[in-house]
């Protein structure tokens, strides 16, 4: 089976914890803070590997989540960094947001790598929070939670050669005959339910064709097999427009098929396209042919005649496609080919803050969420900071003016906190 979507879970790795300890050392009764940072989480990179031509194995495995990285420790030791974890895909891979349907990233070229989650920042251990008007901190925080996300994958095959035409036009015959690729080949239509890829040679250069499965009138909408590998043709640089010889009409099957192309997406069916009249060893063939070579003639396109079945003509058919291909504009390969930027890019400052009930307040925002979670809520001095960020962001003057009162309940994130009330983070 043909696997060309997905969809997975990817999880970056959280950030280690910090910790608080102090220098104990004979001789030294009064050791400064010496605890370390934690490690960062493992970050997730998408690999374009050139072997795989299927998002068959992200079937096989759906969840990825990066290492944690370790925490910090005395001695001012920084904890370890955590695995980062690499997701190989075939070339012409898009990555989307599963919820938004955004796309985040196209990954075409062999051998890129993109990071696409960044683990979260270890937590800062006491040491980091030693001033001159506290040489002896009691704080530290927690590791930053990575990022997670559903995303939706999408294979668009990247292909020299994308060979086209009706159901029954010979295009896996000739996939199979021009290179080693064994695709099932019978007398009916859509015997070919997969593209199926192969790899030819011509001159000791190699050219990559892709046998996509029949199309006919209604692809565009999903009617027969079009609308699952309309897309595949995007990726070609060339097209070979197969036309059945035993047809009753194959100029009316060129013209259809050219329509889906354009109905799918406009201006696919301008693609360089070289029609080749198939079967040639029929007679019927043999009647259509200086109709179809003459009608491409007068629409500009480049024709040629034909038998995949019997070999004729193929060695010019391919030197026919090398010397296509070598008149293309060469392409030049873009830096990572990524649109939206994956980590958020609003102003991590900004908040919100909601009245959920008659007590209970909801306060959104990216930095301050981040600060809550980060917090480590057993130590004083740590609550104690939590207080002077709520006050610089001007949150607990906005709390104020929406009229909360002591003992009214806040979260922030995953945190619940009560306001106004000693160790909680409403006045000092």
């Amino acid at each position: 089976m043909f696997f060309d979507k997905a969809k997975i879970y990817v999880k970056s790795g959280d950030g280690g914890n910090g910790v608080v300890a102090f220098r104990r050392e004979k001789y030294v009764p009064r050791g400064g803070p010496s605890g370390g940072s934690g490690g960062r989480g493992g970050h997730i990179y998408f690999v374009v590997d050139p072997a795989l031509n299927t998002l068959h194995a992200l079937h096989k495995q759906v969840h990825f989540r990066a290492e944690r990285g370790s925490p910090g420790s005395g001695a001012d030791k920084t904890g370890g960094i955590g695995e980062d974890i690499r997701i190989p895909v075939p070339p012409g891979t898009l990555v989307y947001d599963a919820d938004s349907g955004d796309l985040l990233a196209d990954l075409t070229h062999p051998g890129q790598e993109l990071l696409f989650l960044r683990g979260g920042r270890g937590g800062r251990g006491n040491a980091v929070f030693k001033s001159p008007l506290n040489k002896a901190p009691t704080i530290a925080e927690n590791g930053e939670s990575g990022i997670e996300r559903w995303i939706e994958l999408e294979l668009k095959l990247v292909a020299d050669v994308g060979i086209i035409g009706v159901p029954n036009a010979g295009k896996s015959t000739l996939l199979s005959v021009l290179s080693a690729a064994k695709p099932k080949i019978a007398d009916y239509p859509f015997t070919t339910i997969t593209p199926n890829l192969g790899m030819a040679e011509v001159n000791h250069r190699q050219i990559l064709l892709i046998d996509i499965p029949g199309l006919m009138e209604g692809a565009h909408e999903g009617f027969g097999l079009g609308l699952d590998f309309l897309r595949h043709i995007e990726r070609t640089r060339i097209v070979v427009h197969l036309l059945g010889g035993d047809s009753p009409d194959p100029l009316g099957d060129f013209e259809a098929i050219n329509q889906e192309l354009a109905l799918f997406k406009p201006g696919l069916q301008n693609k360089p396209q070289l029609v080749v009249l198939n079967k040639m060893d029929l007679p019927s063939a043999q009647e259509h042919w200086p109709a179809v070579e003459q009608a491409m003639q007068e629409r500009g396109y480049p024709v040629m005649a034909i038998s995949a079945v019997s070999h004729q003509n193929l060695d010019p058919l391919l030197y026919r496609l090398q010397a296509m291909l070598d008149a293309l504009p060469k392409e030049e390969a873009p830096a990572v080919e990524i649109l939206p930027e994956i980590t958020p890019t609003e102003d991590e400052k900004a908040f919100a803050i909601y009245r959920l009930g008659d007590h209970v307040w909801w306060v959104e925002g990216i930095a301050i969420e981040r600060a809550a979670q980060m917090t480590k809520w057993n130590y004083y001095e740590a609550g104690m900071r939590f207080q002077r960020i709520l006050r610089a962001m001007g949150i607990s003057d906005a709390l104020r003016e929406d009229g909360i009162q002591d003992g009214d309940m806040v979260r922030i994130g995953d945190i619940e906190l009560t306001w106004g009330y000693e160790n909680a983070f409403g006045d000092e």
